[in-house]
């Protein structure tokens, strides 16, 4: 079976059946999902590519995350929009706590970080 050049790591292993990998961008994409499940968080932030293909119609649900996986450990960068009027300690322990439980209960790994960082405040009074 070919595989592509992303990084991909097995999550279990059977000799008789055989075995489990996942690639980076789907645990990226786990924790993208789950950060925006949190009351308070706007939207993810990315970089200026990932915005550009977004507006062409190519939705990237990993943006603005940065995984790193090393062995059965997995570090996690999110940048994240926060709404107006939240407090950024509570909604950051928030995407803090969903992200780790959700890429942990998914996958079987273990998160060992996830950082946070406030990109953006979304002022814009929603309708």
């Amino acid at each position: 079976m070919a595989e592509k050049a992303e990084n991909t790591h097995t999550i279990y292993s059977d000799n008789s059946i055989g075995e489990v990998k996942i690639a980076d961008d789907v645990v990226a994409v786990i924790a993208g999902l789950a950060a925006t499940e949190v009351e308070g968080v706007h939207s993810m932030a990315g970089d200026y590519t990932k915005e550009m293909l977004s507006k062409l119609g190519m939705k990237n649900l990993g943006k603005g995350v940065k995984v790193t996986v090393d062995e059965d450990h997995v570090y996690v960068d999110i940048s994240l929009n926060i709404k107006y009027g939240y407090s950024i300690p509570n909604v950051s322990a928030a995407v803090q706590d969903k992200v780790k439980d959700s890429i942990e209960n998914m996958t079987g790994l273990s998160v060992l970080e996830v950082n946070v960082k406030i990109a953006g405040v979304n002022v814009l009074a929603e309708k």
